[in-house]
Order: structure tokens, then sequence, then C-alpha cells
């Protein structure tokens, strides 16, 4: 992977090549790399997370052994593998394979198998190894092992895809989904905060402690805190299956090494030989362990494993100190390999949190970007398949121990086949966790989220959907807290998440976006080739000592284990070096290392130290290096300790170490698409981001191919005149999103008020913004009739239901138009022969546009499953809405007839009539910029550059377009004469007129008007149900009361509440005020049917004081309800 090309080939300026090519439209050789690139965090992690990571999450699973009959047996995992997703065993097919198109035509999941190999042993002797199916995982889209991986365009489009394929999603049930990238506290370092609730968590604990997030190569993740306690110790906790353990710090390091408790002394004290409470708290936390007899390693092993063996579960035959060993290695600083390499870790962090809680270093805020990364869908996807496949483990023993008894007495290879296929397979717990986004764990995998971990990729445009793709959210715990210093942009972040392209409302600040160039490390080289280098350049070993004290040296941490001290005078030049290694890629320093020299200042600032990070899943972006010329990537912690400078006239001789490769690299790629955004509003920028992502437009190319529930498409897309050199580079001609329109600034008309907007009709009925709804429906017989075998689509003959609207397999020709009403579909029983048919019930007409006929996953349906597509047409309504690309939102108020629209001295009437008073509060300049450059784009015959800070004080926009107008013979200031559409005289005032790209958004008045005249009502309350799609009505609530009371409409009041909603006739007693006694006298046998009956109050036992009263029906049945619990309600009727 070559990062160092990847931005120098940027087109310098857009070019309207597209519309002239003759080779347009005609799939390439290749893909198009930078779309490729946007989803490239999500296939790389999916790739390592299938081979390497999966090897290594295998080998991490401890074997699991338990007894059978006085037998000690031995499950482990030997090897794994995922297979790429084939048709089941005994289908008859020309190609095994199965491909994405097929498995979203038919609703069922894109998966493959996973094979392990399991070792097994009894009393230590191994009995061989049994290759098992674990089931089918959900396959990632374009990933190594999908189908589609490295096909040309041409051969994509063949297997019924778009050429531009991105891929990074997995298919679920027919439904496309994406695995969130989420934010997690960087991995392997040690975070100093403060947090007022710790003071809870015992009596003597302080806000003060030490956070850390340890993550195993394999990705499996635990987090670990150090707490000071007011008495000066330290207490170690970690939380192990959702429970929290609390360790004091003395046991857990006595525990990891063999050394004397003088050598652990020394250890903890180093770079702080001075400081004598801090000698006393490290005597006083080595006390603590010899008052409980522990004066040994084992004495403490054998403490702790005694302890915890409960919580364990652990075999009875293993000693206290093998359960301190399996406690020690799952559950402290996991990262690292070596109970040496903790002892370190922990000794390091304990001066950390000492100098900390003597505020003699800076808290460290964890909602900075510096003390974050992202946990992307390849590490998810591992951390719960390697639980899954310990679960399976566990299930096999539970299957052993209640149906071990049917075998004969020795366990023999078939037998524990056997068994191992009553084992619980891994595909519907990874089925449900991508269809729902819902995470069931045992150990809650370090995460502090259970929901919300899958979103739909949903096509409703280009621009979102690369944007699922492009998005990192903090997490779904946060956006429940009050406090809002979670949302806030840091400067941090610059370069890293956009500032611009994040949600109002709810999520803002929760759920960002990367910026265009910010991307995620994804492969994890080893760096046993580093601690040696680093010797070379000056680095003491950690078990050597410095030549100078421990004071005046800088720790140095690579991936979160200390490998050394290094002096304070060596320590710039040794990170100079290691960083012309990295971008020169030399001496196999990984490109994406991090190199973070956090200085001594002499204030409380961040304890210093060298940290090298060189762990997949963090954020890095390119800067160019000026020292060398070329580009580095560098990290977000880094980003804090270099100078980078943007404009080449900011740059300093000696100060600024790195420049950006562009001005607009702080931007994401959907904010890199807004024309002149440095002109505008920020708010409004903000807008756009999200108008954008909800434009009718044409988010792909095989519509006869898809089968989604809903699919817009814009009719007559056009090439923007005006627009960002992003645009071009990532080919987004192929999936447009509006129409270039000439729109007149003028307040024409009062139907233009408040962001209302007047269409020319002559523009609609030439067809302007026309588009239309593709919806699906899966009609699955199986379903509909339960039961009933021989049920399959036809028609029975001579039904006059069906006329001749339905052909002879039951379902409509494409190309027929659908009525409220008219047959949509026939099955026929073939056991009875009769026929059943459905009808069309949607109010909108439709044409159907194609039907795909599906059978099920092992190729025995029969004529059962069809997916019928229908197209509704939705051309331009009163009451739809539209945009500019600079937020300024509006609906269409009218169409008004060409003839009376204001036109232009040569003739020409605006297609779109925008009311100026939209501009002065909003400032959106660069619509207005756009505007005049869209104009002279258009007469010119040129396509203008609209990259945001191209133009500046001393370059201003409004002369560059002005000189332009004026070169075509128009108004510098882009206004015109314009003579009114209804009495031809000329207008006073100039009007500016110019071409602005407008978008149709997805929000239309057909989807949304709600009318009820009478329809249905609930069965408890007899009031009207509530909804558009049951024809429910409109809720008049508490507060639209109040407004009707203040306005003294009584009458219309009563109306609304009473007469239109529930009211009904009661009887009530006068005497006794009750609504429920009441009732009609019993009849005697007697009497005739038709001889009229009294009511009579079953209390009072009269019936002449009985009167007819309306209440609400609602009313009556509160009366019934609290008639239940035993209270009486009276009521004085007068």
């Amino acid at each position: 992977m070559d990062y160092s090309t990847k931005w120098s080939n940027l087109p310098t300026a857009p070019s309207l090549k597209n519309l002239t090519e003759s080779g347009f439209g005609v799939p390439k050789e290749q893909q198009h790399a930078a779309v490729q690139d946007l989803v490239k965090a999500h296939i790389e992690s999916f790739n390592h997370a299938v081979t390497d990571g999966l090897c290594r999450a295998v080998r991490a699973i401890p074997p699991l052994e338990f007894t059978h009959r006085n037998d000690r047996i031995a499950l482990a995992f030997v090897e794994a593998s995922v297979q790429n997703p084939v048709a089941n065993k005994g289908s008859i097919c020309k190609d095994t394979r199965v491909f994405p198109a097929e498995c979203r035509g038919r609703r069922c999941t894109y998966r493959g198998r996973i094979v392990a190999d399991v070792s097994w042993s009894v009393n230590g002797v191994s009995k061989g190894i049994i290759k098992q199916s674990l089931g089918l995982v959900p396959i990632m889209v374009k990933s190594k092992l999908c189908n589609l991986h490295g096909l040309s365009p041409k051969a994509l489009i063949d297997h019924h895809e778009e050429a531009e394929e991105m891929g990074g999603y997995f298919i679920v049930n027919g439904i496309e989904k994406v695995i969130r990238m989420l934010i997690m506290p960087r991995r392997n370092y040690p975070i100093a905060m403060s947090r007022p609730k710790w003071k809870g968590r015992g009596q003597g604990y302080t806000q003060y402690g030490i956070s850390m997030h340890c993550v195993k190569e394999e990705h499996t993740a635990i987090n670990m805190n150090l707490h000071y306690l007011d008495n000066g110790t330290v207490m170690l906790n970690f939380i192990f299956q959702k429970e929290l353990f609390f360790i004091p710090l003395g046991f857990a390091l006595k525990a990891l090494v063999e050394f004397t408790d003088f050598q652990i002394y020394q250890e903890l004290i180093k770079g702080l030989e001075e400081n004598s409470f801090y000698k006393s708290c490290v005597s006083q936390m080595l006390r603590l362990v010899m008052e409980q007899g522990c004066s040994t390693r084992e004495k403490v092993l054998r403490y702790l494993g005694e302890r915890f063996r409960v919580k364990m579960n652990m075999p009875e035959w293993y000693t206290h100190e093998q359960c301190a060993h399996f406690l020690l290695d799952e559950c402290l600083c996991i990262h690292l390999n070596t109970d040496v390499e903790k002892f370190y870790q922990l000794c390091l962090m304990t001066r950390k949190l000492f100098v900390f809680a003597k505020e003699g270093c800076m808290e460290e805020n964890p909602d900075s970007l510096m003390c974050q990364e992202v946990l992307t869908p390849g590490q998810l996807y591992l951390m719960f398949l390697k639980e899954r496949l310990a679960a399976w483990l566990a299930s096999v023993k539970f299957s052993l121990d209640r149906r071990g008894h049917r075998f004969s007495s020795e366990l023999t290879a078939e037998s524990m086949m056997k068994i191992f296929n009553m084992g619980t397979d891994l595909t519907k717990p990874f089925e449900y966790l991508l269809a729902t986004g819902n995470l069931h764990s045992k150990t809650g995998l370090g995460m502090l989220q259970n929901t919300g971990l899958c979103v739909v990729a949903d096509k409703l445009n280009f621009v979102r959907y690369l944007s699922h793709f492009r998005c990192v959210h903090r997490g779904a715990a946060f956006a429940k807290m009050r406090t809002t210093a979670v949302r806030r942009l840091l400067p941090e972040s610059w370069g890293f998440l956009c500032p611009v392209h994040t949600p109002d409302g709810e999520p803002c600040g929760l759920m960002n976006h990367m910026t265009a160039h910010c991307q995620i490390v994804a492969p994890a080289l080893a760096t046993t080739t580093l601690p040696p280098l680093l010797c070379t350049l000056g680095v003491t070993p950690v078990d050597a000592t410095p030549s100078q004290p421990y004071a005046d040296c800088y720790p140095v941490l690579l991936d979160g284990a200390l490998v050394g001290w290094v002096e304070k005078e060596l320590a710039s030049g040794l990170a100079q070096s290691l960083r012309r290694f990295k971008v020169l890629k030399e001496k196999r320093v990984p490109p994406w290392t991090e190199i973070v020299l956090v200085p001594q200042t002499g204030k409380a600032s961040l304890y210093p130290a060298l940290y090298l990070f060189t762990t997949p899943c963090r954020m890095v972006r390119p800067v160019r290096n000026l020292a060398l010329g070329q580009q580095e990537l560098i990290g977000t912690f880094e980003q804090l300790f270099i100078n980078v400078g943007i404009f080449g006239d900011e740059i300093e001789e000696g100060v600024t170490t790195h420049q950006e490769l562009f001005p607009h690299s702080m931007l994401s790629v959907v904010a890199n698409f807004i024309p002149y955004s440095d002109h505008n509003q920020s708010p409004r920028n903000m807008y756009q981001c999200q108008m954008g992502k909800q434009t009718m437009g044409f988010p792909l190319h095989s519509f006869q191919e898809r089968s989604d529930n809903k699919l817009y498409r814009l009719q007559t897309p056009q090439s923007p005149l005006v627009r960002p050199v992003m645009y071009d580079h990532y080919n987004m001609d192929n999936y447009p999103i509006g129409t270039n329109a000439v729109v007149a600034v003028i307040s024409y008309t009062g139907y233009d008020m408040e962001d209302a907007m007047i269409v020319n009709k002559s523009s609609w009925e030439r067809g302007f913004a026309h588009g239309c709804v593709y919806k699906t429906e899966l009609i699955d017989l199986t379903e509909k009739v339960k039961g009933e075998d021989g049920v399959v689509f036809g028609v029975q003959p001579g039904d006059p239901k069906v006329g001749n609207r339905l052909d002879a397999d039951g379902l409509p020709a494409i190309g027929t138009t659908l009525h409220y009403g008219d047959p949509f579909y026939s099955y026929i029983n073939l056991n009875t022969g009769k026929g059943f048919v459905t009808h069309y019930k949607s109010q909108e007409s439709c044409v159907v546009d194609n039907i795909k006929v599906c059978s099920n996953d092992t190729g025995t349906g029969q004529f059962k499953r069809v997916c019928i597509t229908v197209r509704v047409p939705r051309n331009p309504t009163i009451g739809d809405k539209f945009a500019s690309r600079h937020g300024q939102k509006g609906i269409l108020s009218r169409l008004w007839p060409a003839e009376d629209m204001p036109f232009s001295e040569s003739g020409v009437a605006p297609d779109i009539l925008f009311n100026p008073h939209g501009f002065p509060s909003r400032m959106t300049i660069g619509m207005l910029i756009e505007s005049m450059a869209g104009k002279s784009g258009a007469l010119h015959g040129l396509c203008h550059d609209a990259t945001p800070f191209g133009f500046s004080e001393e370059h201003q926009a409004l002369g560059y377009f002005g000189e332009s107008l004026r070169a075509a013979g128009y108004n510098y200031y882009g206004t015109e004469r314009l003579y009114s559409g209804i009495s031809g005289l000329e207008l006073e005032a100039d009007i500016f007129v110019g071409v602005v790209y407008y978008q149709r958004l997805r929000h239309m008045v057909s989807d949304k008007f709600q009318v009820r005249t009478t329809g249905a009502r609930d069965k408890v309350t007899n009031q009207p149900v509530g909804g558009r799609n049951v024809q429910g009505g409109i809720r008049f609530g508490e507060m639209e009361r109040d407004a009707l009371l203040a306005h003294g409409s009584s009458f219309l009041l009563h109306d609304r509440l009473f007469n239109c909603s529930d009211r009904s006739s009661a009887q009530v007693c006068m005497d006794c005020g009750s609504l429920l006694s009441p009732l009609l006298e019993k009849p005697p046998q007697s009497w005739s049917a038709t001889r009229s009956r009294r009511t009579v109050c079953t209390l009072c036992g009269r019936s002449d004081a009985i009167d007819t009263v309306a209440v609400p029906h609602v009313f009556r049945y509160f009366v019934a309800e609290l008639a239940a619990m035993n209270i009486k309600i009276k009521l004085d009727v007068k």
C-alpha cells in the first residue's frame, strides 16, 4: 500500500469531459481507486480478521478441560478457516459459488462456512484431530473471501453489480448492513483521568486514577484501572466477565516477578527518588503484602488463586498457583506477553498516578482524539468470533455431560463427532448481531455499549451511501448523557474529523465523519526489530541504568510496553531519526508509526515520555514533511507536538516542520462537495451535509437487478456547472444528484414567503426534477398461507375477479399500470383448485417494473416466492422539498405559468424564483457566487472550480466572475433587467439572475399528507386510531386544547374532543349517581321478544330515576377500571 502517491494526482480543476468524451459509460479496465479507498478501512480490517487474525484468535483460546466418567478430557482448537460463499451440498448448479446479487434478490444472507480442526485428549493422551464445521458466518462483500474479489468492472456488471461496487458491507436477510465504526480509548496507553464518581467505589478512594484499554494482537480487549487511595496506597481494578474486581497493587507486582521487595521498591521510585512521601507510600504498599504472610511469589500466587478461584471456572485439579497465573494472563495488561513486561508497565503507571495525584502532570481528556482510536468492523467481528468459538467448546462439554451416558464406556472418534455436532453453531448468533446490531456477550468485549452496532446501508443516493463508511460514532452510551463535553469540537481533531459534517439535533457531535484523506491503520506488523534499533540510537534497555538520573530521562514505550530510557539531550534527535526512517521507509520502521515525544516542560503538563505506536485501528492522515519533501502519515497524538502550516506564506523556517497537502484537508468527502463553502455561514454547511444525503438522485445503475424496499430515482439528472475538484476526484458524475436551474432572486407574487419557491410550469413540463420511487414487495406463500403445502401462484380459470388483468401465472404483466383495487397477484390451492386474489391497496397508481421469481436456500422451493417491483411516478407537486447546495431549503409553492413569469431582455424566463429574504440572515454568500459562476460557465461553455479557499481578500470571487460575465456581454454584478410577465413592463429593480445547481429532496407531500373522514377505531377506547398507514386521525393534544380554550371557541373544542372522537350515550341513575348499575331488566320466560324492557338500577331497584347522558366512551371505560380496583365513581346529574 503506497500512501505517498494517493493524493498527489488530485485534478487541478474540474472539467466537463464526461459530457464530451466518447468513451464515457464504457466500463474501464479497473475500478476507480479514489471511490474504492472510501471503504478501505472496512475491507482491510475484515481481511485481516479472517486470515491472520483468525489464526491468532484460535491459538489464544485456552483449551477446555473437564472430567467425564473420571477421565480428564481436554478440547482445543488447532486451526480454523472461513470458506467462500457456496451453494449447499446437493444443490444442482453449474457454478457452486454464490454471489451477492442472488442473496439480495432472495432476501437471504451472504455467508461462508467456518471449519475448525479440534484436537481432543483423554488424561493427557492425544486422541487425534477432528475437522468440524461450526456453522455459517456472514462474509463482507468485496473482501478476500467474497466471490467478487478482484473482478474487473465488466465482470462485476456480468454478476449484476455496479461497475464501481465498493463492498465493505454484509448482506443479512437481503439487507445491506454496515458495522459502525466506534470511537474507543487508545489501546495500551495509560490515560490519567479524574472521575468524582470513583470516590463511591469504597472507603478512601479518591477521584484520581489511571485507565488503560488493553488490547491483544487478536483484538481481545479488557479495561483496567489504577486507583489512588487517600492513605497513599494504590488499588488495581479490572473487569472479568462483566464483574468488577479489585487487587491491592503490591499483590499484583509481587505475583508477577521473582524480585525481592527492595528490587520492587527501587523500580517503583525511578525518577521520583527525591519524593519522600511517595517512598513511604511504596513501602506501605509492600508492607501490606507482608502482613498477609505473602513473603514470596509462590505464597502471593497461592493467596490470589485461593480467593479468585471461585470466579474463574477452572478444573478442580488445577492448583491455586495455576488459577493465579490464569488471572494474571487474562486480566492484567493482557497486551503484554511476559510477566516481567507487565511488571515494568504497572510500575510506570503507578509513577504516573502519583505524579498526577500530586498535580505534577495534567489530566488527559478521554474525549480528546489523542486518547482515542477506532473500533473497526473486522475487530468487532473477530472479537465476537473468538468468544463464540470459546462458547462452542463449552456447549460441547454441556452436550457430553447431558448425553454422554448414551455412548459406550470409552469415547471414540465417532462418538466425539456426534457430540461435536450437538454443539451450538455460529450461524444464528452472527446473523442476530448483524441483523439487529445488538451484542449478546458474556464478557462485554471490553465495550461500553451492546446495541446499535450495525446500521442499514441505505442507497437513497450515492452521497448517503458513502457517508455510512466514513462515519465514526462516539457510542450509544454517550447519547443519554446530560453533559455536552463529549460533543465538543476539540482542536485536536483537526484534519481527522470533519468540523462540518455532523447531524444537528440529538446525535450532534457524537456521530462524526472522517475527513476525506484520513485513513485507519489496518495492517499489524511485527515490531521485534524496533527495540534493537532503538538501542542503537541511544536508548538504555529497561533492565540497565542510564548515564543520567532517571528524573532527567524519558521512558520509551513501544505499543504500551516499556522498552527503556533515553536521556533528555538525546530524545529529540532520536525522534527525528525515527521520523526520517519512517518517511523514507528505512530500517523496517512502518510508515504508519506514530512517534510522540511528550517533552518535560517544568510545569504540570502531559506526563513526559517517548511513545511509539504501530498498532492498527489508529487514525492517520498524510501531510508533507518539509525537511524530506515527502508525504508522511501522522497520528492524532503525534499531531499535538508537530507544527503544521496550511498555506505557503504561513511557513516559518525552523518552526514549521510540516504542511497540509491542500487547504480543504479538514473537510469530509460530503463537505468537500459544497461549492465555495468558505463563503457560507457554518450552520448552513452543516445543513447541506445532511440534505445532500436526502437527495433524490441516481443511487445506482442496476435498477433491474435490485430488490431494495424503496429506491428513489431522478429522471433528468445533470452534471453541475460549478463544482469542487473533489467532485471529479470521486467521479460523482456517475451518480448525479441534481439539476442546473436558472434562478432569479426576486420577490414575485406572495407565493414565495418563508422559504417557499415558485417553479416555472414550462420547465416542469419539460421534465425539471421529475423522478420516481421504486417499491419492492416480497410475497412468500409459505408464510402467507401457513400449513398448506400445495399453494402456488396461478389463476383459477374463469375467475371473474381477475378478468384479463393477470397473466396465467397469477402475476401482473410487466409494464402494466395498477390502480387502487386492481388485482395485484393471485395464487391457487392445487389440492382444492380454489384461487385467491390479492388486490393493489395503495391509493397511488404505479407501473409494474420487474418481477423476480425466487427459490429458497436449498433450491427445493416451488413457484411460491416472488419479488414484485413497482415504479411510482413522482413528478414535483406543490409541497415537495427542494434545496440548493448551501443549506437553502424550500418547498415548491406554485407551478407558475411561463407566460406570467418575469423574463429577461433575451427572452429567458427563470426556472425558479427565489425570495431575496433568504440571504441576509443566512449569509450564504457561496450561493450568490455559485449563481454568478454558473451563469459564466453556461455562457462560456466552462466548468468552474468551486473548491473552498481558492479565493482570498486579494483575489476576490466577485472580480473574477464579474469580469467573466462582462466578457460575455452581461452585467458585472450578475444582475439583469427583467420584464413583468403579467404587465410586460420593465421592473424597476435590477434582478440577480444566475445558474444554481438544485437538488430535489426525498420529502414529498405524497408520503406525508394525512386525511380521514371516518375509519378504524380503537377497540378499547372507541377513539379513532392514530397513524398515517392505517388511515388514522391526527391527535388533537393538550397544547392544541389550550389554544382553543384561549380563543374561547368552546363549541369547536366540544366538537373536536367529543363529537368527532368517542361520543357515546350512557344511562345513569339520578339517585345513586352510578354509571355501571343501570341495566335492562331480565325478562321472564313468558315475555315475547318484542316486548319493551325497562332499565332498572340494580342498586336502588328503581327505573324512574334513570336518565340518558352523553359521555366520552373512554370515561365509561375509566369508571369500569376504577370499579375493578374497588373505587366507586358517583355522578352528580342535575
